[in-house]
C-alpha cells in the first residue's frame, strides 16, 4: 500500500542546490512540508521560496553538517517549527579527484566527516527521536552508484559512499521493528554543483560548460530524476534506490569477475 505523504515533514541536508533542492521541490509538490539545511543562506532562501510557491511550509537552517551538534540543532529546528519530522534525507556531500596515495590525512578525515559521520549522526539522532515518540518514519542517505565499485582517483569519495550503503542496509533491518524505513539512494553522475566543488577541492580549473563532456549520456542524469526516484521510495519504501540499471548490472558483473574493474577503471 502506498504511503500518504500529505502534510508530512521532510528534513533535507545539502538542500541549497542539486539533488537536495530538486527533492525539496518534488516533496512540496507531493504535499510535504520541508526543512532545508545547507551552507549557502541565499540559495536556501531561494529553494524555500519555491517550496512555499507550491503551497507548503519551508524552514531554513544554515550551517555545516559536520559541525559539532549540528544534527541536533537541525532536528530541534524542525520540531520547534513544525512539531515533528517524518522523513530525513542526509544528502549533503562532496568529492575530490586525487589518488589515494596523494590524499592527505586531513583531506580523508574531512570527506568522511561530511559524507559519512555527519550523515550517520543525523540518522542516529532522528531514529532515537522517532523511537522515543513511538512514531514511524523514513530515513535516507544519498549514497552513489560508486558505493559498489570504486572509480580511479575518486577512491576516498567511493569509500564514503560504500560506508553509507552498508550502514543504511544494516539500519533498515535494525529499525524495522520500530516501523522506521531506511533507504540508500544511488545516483549516477548528476548535473549538480558536484563537479565544480570536486574541481575546487582537487585544485583543478574547471570549465563549467564542459564539466560533463566526457560522461557518456547513459551515465548522466538531471537531479529531477533522482528526486522523482526518492519520492517513489517515500510512497513505497524499499532499501535501495537506483536511478539507472546499468551501474547496478555493472556492479554485479564486477562482483562476479573482479578483473572487469581493471578494464573500466583505466578510463577514470
Amino acid at each position: 500500500m502506498a504511503q500518504e505523504l500529505t502534510d508530512r515533514v521532510i528534513v533535507i541536508t545539502g538542500a541549497s542546490s542539486g539533488i537536495g533542492a530538486a527533492t525539496a521541490f518534488a516533496a512540496a509538490r507531493a504535499g510535504l512540508h520541508v526543512v532545508l539545511h545547507g551552507r549557502d543562506t541565499a540559495r536556501l532562501a531561494s529553494v524555500a521560496d519555491g517550496v512555499r510557491a507550491a503551497g507548503r511550509t519551508a524552514v531554513t537552517v544554515a550551517g555545516d553538517v559536520a559541525a559539532p551538534g549540528e544534527s541536533g540543532r537541525l532536528l530541534d529546528a524542525a520540531e520547534a517549527a513544525l512539531g515533528q519530522f517524518d522523513v530525513v534525507f542526509a544528502n549533503a556531500g562532496y568529492g575530490f579527484r586525487r589518488a589515494m596515495h596523494e590524499t592527505s590525512d586531513a583531506e580523508l578525515r574531512r570527506i568522511f566527516d561530511v559524507n559519512f559521520f555527519a550523515a550517520v549522526d543525523l540518522l542516529q539522532q532522528a531514529a532515537r527521536r522517532l523511537i522515543a515518540a513511538a512514531r514511524p518514519g523514513h530515513l535516507l542517505m544519498c549514497s552513489s552508484a560508486l558505493a559498489l565499485f570504486p572509480l580511479i582517483r575518486f577512491s576516498a569519495y567511493s569509500a564514503t559512499k560504500a560506508a553509507q550503503h552498508h550502514v543504511c542496509r544494516a539500519m533498515a533491518l535494525e529499525l524495522r521493528p520500530h516501523r522506521i524505513a531506511v533507504s540508500s539512494v544511488h545516483p549516477i553522475m548528476t548535473r549538480t554543483g558536484f563537479a565544480d566543488r570536486a574541481a575546487a577541492e582537487s585544485g583543478r580549473p574547471l570549465d563549467a560548460a564542459r564539466a560533463y563532456d566526457d560522461v557518456p549520456a547513459l551515465l548522466l542524469q538531471d537531479p529531477d530524476r533522482v528526486a522523482r526516484a526518492v519520492l517513489r521510495c517515500l510512497r513505497r519504501p524499499r532499501p535501495e534506490v537506483w536511478t539507472s540499471r546499468l551501474p547496478r548490472l555493472a556492479a554485479a558483473a564486477m562482483a562476479l569477475v573482479p578483473r572487469l574493474l581493471d578494464v573500466v577503471a583505466v578510463r577514470g
